[in-house]
């Protein structure tokens, strides 16, 4: 009888663990959905609201990390259970990481104000970053309902924003060199793109967790060595 309690004792915390993940998920996407919406609408006190999330993220990380440890230590789990809370240790980093991208992105609007004259660049941005976002969303879902093929098919949108950035970069480079009056803008809109990209690049190793979580399998960098044999 006392190891059936001990057994669904232990589930609980493993429950408390995952509904801890999707809380500190759901607010991070919340920070990407709004500082992509400031910076579309060009809504500075939007932008300021975002930032001020961010510490509520980095205390759940710190929470978190510790149910993880005790859990470790009280439990030593095996097999799924183990890979699950392996994952969760790298799944929270990239997590806080995409939740500091978007204090980031927060901040280039604010600098930026409400006038963007590089509309063909800004309209990039926000089509770059509705990739990224959706990413975001679909990397959470996979993990909610362990499904791995929504994982893969996040792990395969990575190099979409990818090439949007690639595109970017030339195109305000030339606008800066035609009118350097616009190069703190262009560079601006330049960083907002790179942190979109990195966005993307979380959202892709928080989808390759759920691949590992599930099938065991670790396809980190493979999609990598890919490209570079094609």
């Amino acid at each position: 009888m006392e190891r059936k309690h001990t057994d669904r004792e232990y589930d609980r915390e493993l429950d408390t663990l995952r509904e801890q993940i999707l809380l500190m998920g759901a607010k991070v996407e919340e920070m990407v959905k709004n500082a992509l919406l400031a910076f579309e609408t060009r809504n500075v006190e939007l932008a300021r609201q975002t930032i001020a999330m961010d510490r509520q993220i980095d205390l759940l990380e710190i929470d978190i990390d510790e149910m993880c440890i005790k859990v470790l230590a009280r439990r030593q789990p095996v097999a799924s259970d183990l890979r699950f809370v392996m994952m969760t240790f790298k799944h929270v980093t990239d997590l806080e990481r995409i939740g500091d991208l978007g204090v980031n992105m927060c901040e280039r609007v604010l600098e930026l104000g409400e006038r963007v004259v590089l509309r063909d660049a800004a309209a990039a941005v926000v089509r770059m970053g509705s990739v990224a976002q959706q990413m975001l969303h679909d990397a959470l879902d996979a993990f909610v309902a362990s499904d791995a093929h929504k994982a893969q098919e996040v792990i395969r949108r990575d190099q979409q924003v990818d090439n949007y950035y690639a595109q970017l970069f030339p195109e305000l480079v030339t606008s800066m060199m035609q009118d350097p009056s616009l190069v703190s803008q262009a560079t601006k809109l330049q960083s907002l793109g790179k942190y979109i990209e990195r966005v993307a690049d979380h959202a892709t190793n928080l989808a390759e967790m759920v691949v590992y979580m599930v099938n065991g399998q670790d396809v980190r960098h493979h999609a990598a060595e890919a490209n570079r044999e094609n």
